[in-house]
């Protein structure tokens, strides 16, 4: 003989009643009267029934628009159709386009196997990593290139998430980026741009804060060293200041070797540094250690992009 006990099955008027009603009525307008029971018991007072008669109509929400309807999302029926329409393009493809397709990218993947793993700490013996000389006068800004977006944590505290992309904050403001990865990079980054190491663009970004900022990004892509910088944020937000918390980036997805090299960030153990004006295009750019007239010249290109932007306005 069975002991275990069967589910217990509920009758057709516990069904009705564990069954919520709230969307019919809402859709309704108006409550109704439950079927059988008296009008005093069961239908609300006439002063509720006149509130909800007088209250405005539920606004719906209008469908998406044609150019979002098929915008890929992370959830959903819409990712499986973007993938099949990838899939319905790549079979449809001619042979000889996916034929050359799989050649761009089988030289992709031989040129990072190629590398080696050590060539960025072997650089470094020639002029201590410095990959370029920045230019003497600023690049023109019809043929200047855009600073690529990326996407990491900030030093911001409180509700939301901390993590956004760094486009929203250089668009508008003329920006002195500093890109770096560890102590070694970073100590490159601020001899052009420390506040004790070029006191006259430190003094330019602090009269015209309206118009300039000094951005910092520190680049680690070693899940272990990301980690152990967010185990020392407390320190890096004194040593910034508060008011420079949501201009420090710490970003862990490295960018690509095609964007590196179009940017000129040759070498990952060197610090860089950028003159980008409001419009995010690179218009000034240093590497390695500077020497006192490559901090002049990063100084004197802030102050014409701060004059530009004072002219706009």
């Amino acid at each position: 003989m069975s002991f275990v006990p069967r589910p217990r099955l509920l009758c057709r008027l516990c069904q009705s009643r564990s069954f919520s009603t709230s969307y019919r009525w809402l859709a309704a307008g108006q409550p109704a009267a439950r079927k059988g029971a008296s009008p005093t018991t069961s239908s609300p007072s006439k002063a509720a029934a006149a509130a909800a008669a007088q209250a405005p109509p539920r606004q719906v929400v209008p469908p998406p628009s044609e150019q979002l309807a098929a915008a890929p999302r992370g959830y959903g029926k819409r990712v499986e159709e973007t993938w099949n329409q990838r899939r319905k393009d790549f079979s449809t493809m001619s042979s000889s386009a996916r034929w050359s397709q799989h050649l761009s990218r089988r030289e992709e993947l031989k040129e990072k196997f190629r590398r080696p793993y050590f060539r960025d700490w072997g650089n470094l013996q020639f002029q201590k990593g410095k990959t370029f000389y920045p230019p003497p006068r600023l690049f023109k800004g019809d043929v200047s290139l855009y600073f690529p977006n990326l996407y990491g944590r900030t030093l911001l505290k409180g509700r939301g998430s901390p993590e956004r992309d760094t486009t929203p904050t250089l668009a508008g403001k003329t920006s002195v980026i500093s890109i770096f990865s560890g102590t070694w990079a970073d100590n490159q980054a601020k001899s052009f741009a420390g506040a004790a190491q070029n006191p006259a663009l430190a003094k330019l970004l602090e009269e015209n804060l309206d118009v300039a900022q000094h951005v910092s990004v520190n680049v680690e892509s070693d899940g272990l060293k990301h980690m152990l910088i967010r185990l020392f944020l407390g320190g890096i937000r004194k040593q910034v200041g508060e008011a420079n918390w949501g201009k420090y980036f710490i970003v862990k997805n490295p960018l690509s070797d095609e964007i590196r090299e179009n940017v000129g960030l040759l070498n990952g153990k060197v610090g860089y540094v950028y003159l980008v004006d409001s419009l995010c295009r690179i218009r000034w750019a240093g590497s390695g250690e500077a020497n006192d007239e490559e901090r002049d010249g990063l100084a004197k290109g802030l102050q014409r992009l701060i004059d530009e932007e004072r002219k706009k306005a």
